[in-house]
């Protein structure tokens, strides 16, 4: 039977969940203890990140502050990074790491890196697949429609080829991120330790979120029938 309680729904995305509030924990863990930690260099979130992309001879990317905890991004269309308040005037080799990290994101762009394009590419029709792949999949088991219910399946599918293009694109900014700091005498190779595991961390919600939409379309696969069995009743 279909429905919101379906055991068998947290039985495929036990795993998921697990990894998710374990990679939590880390994140929380590894950036606490790193954030207690000042850089050697003295170098701040912003000033660490504006080194790093003119080192790499890449100008034009705007460093500016935004609110919230943690909510560091690139915007690789305005070329704009946003640094949360800890991060951008932070000291602290959370700071750096973090910051360096989304400095990687910059890097990929001005190299027209091709998974990160494809990524870019691919927001929009995860956001579509994300926002209507459950409402087209529960009208198709309300009328017993398998077409409604495999098209919702396919619009989910679009969210779990962006994590898959992702995960690769977060562990490429994390490794150039590490490289940068270290090569730019911004941390030293004792202090890279603590970058890494802040970064790993990080990395590992990744993990978390693109196993969570595997597990989400192989239960709806097998839901439909389509995976482990014949086609199911879909009442």
């Amino acid at each position: 039977m279909w429905g919101w309680f379906d055991p068998m729904y947290f039985l495929f995305l036990a795993p998921g969940i697990l990894l998710a509030l374990w990679a939590q924990w880390r994140v929380q863990s590894a950036y606490q203890r790193a954030s207690r930690i000042p850089a050697a260099s003295g170098y701040t979130g912003a000033q660490a990140a504006a080194h790093l992309l003119q080192s790499a001879g890449v100008p034009g990317v705007r460093i500016v502050p935004v609110a919230g905890f943690l909510s560091d991004h690139y915007v690789p269309g305005q070329r704009i990074l946003r640094l949360s308040p800890q991060v951008y005037g932070g000291r602290s080799l959370a700071a750096l790491g973090i910051a360096a990290h989304e400095a990687g994101h910059a890097l990929q762009d001005a190299q027209r890196d091709p998974l990160l394009i494809l990524r870019n590419g691919l927001v929009p029709l995860a956001g579509f697949g994300s926002n209507l792949s459950w409402i087209i999949i529960m009208v198709g088991f309300v009328f017993h429609s398998l077409h409604l219910v495999v098209a919702g399946i396919a619009a989910f599918s679009l969210v779990v080829l962006f994590q898959l293009v992702n995960l690769p694109v977060e562990f490429d900014a994390s490794r150039r991120a590490r490289i940068a700091l270290v090569d730019g005498g911004l941390i030293t190779s004792e202090e890279d330790r603590t970058v890494r595991q802040v970064l790993g961390a990080a990395a590992l919600t990744y993990v978390a979120a693109t196993l969570t939409s595997v597990l989400t379309l192989l239960y709806f696969l097998f839901r439909a029938g389509l995976l482990g069995g014949n086609h199911r009743d879909h009442r």
